[in-house]
């Protein structure tokens, strides 16, 4: 497989539809869930773990940096250093709610305003961090396709090999980002996104 035969899937008019509807459903979500916001927000600020928000660079559309929101699961001083691949890492500095929040892919809520200012869209490629995509171009050249594509809340990659805890599981999650950026289309965007509410509603891990 080599960059050169890559193709998008999506014209440029269902790309403009596709942001349009990220804007419409982020807008609607951020709304319509701000009382879960204020809650969860409420029940971290009593428990006195550290910030509400969690903050991190990614590398999102067109190689582009920005700040990626969550709410925070782990301990402030976390990854202060050098990240850490494994999601468990540190739970034992989280609460149980803490822990509630990201097994059941909570914390990600606050990235409907990655997704609203243009970021990030509801479906596609989870963004990564620069010092791990750096390790994933040790093993291929292939990671910049990504980089056409606005990183997303959910995907296809996400709902079938959850978090990625080890270089082979960055390496599939790559593998089927790209087979998503090869076959993508509003239909299957909205295929993904039922599944993973599905997903979160029934409290199945991904």
């Amino acid at each position: 497989m080599s960059k050169a035969t890559q193709t998008d899937a999506m014209g440029s008019i269902q790309r403009g539809v596709k942001r349009a509807l990220d804007f419409v459903m982020s807008a609607l979500g951020l709304i319509l869930l701000s009382p879960i916001f204020v809650i969860i927000s409420v029940l971290m600020k009593c428990q006195g773990n550290g910030p509400i928000f969690f903050r991190q660079a990614r590398i999102g559309y067109k190689g582009k940096p920005f700040v990626i929101l969550k709410f925070r699961t782990i301990s402030n001083k976390t990854e202060s250093n050098i990240p850490q691949l494994t999601s468990k890492t540190n739970y034992k500095n989280s609460t149980p709610f803490e822990q509630f929040l990201r097994e059941h892919h909570l914390d990600e809520l606050p990235q409907l305003w990655n997704v609203l200012v243009g970021d990030m869209s509801l479906v596609g490629p989870r963004p990564e961090r620069k010092y791990f995509i750096d390790k994933i171009m040790e093993h291929t050249d292939l990671y910049p396709i990504i980089y056409n594509m606005r990183p997303g809340l959910t995907s296809e990659a996400t709902l079938y090999n959850g978090y990625t805890d080890t270089m082979e599981k960055m390496l599939k999650r790559l593998q089927m980002d790209i087979s998503y950026f090869e076959r993508r289309s509003l239909w299957l965007d909205f295929k993904i996104i039922i599944k993973t509410f599905v997903n979160i509603v029934s409290g199945n891990k991904f």
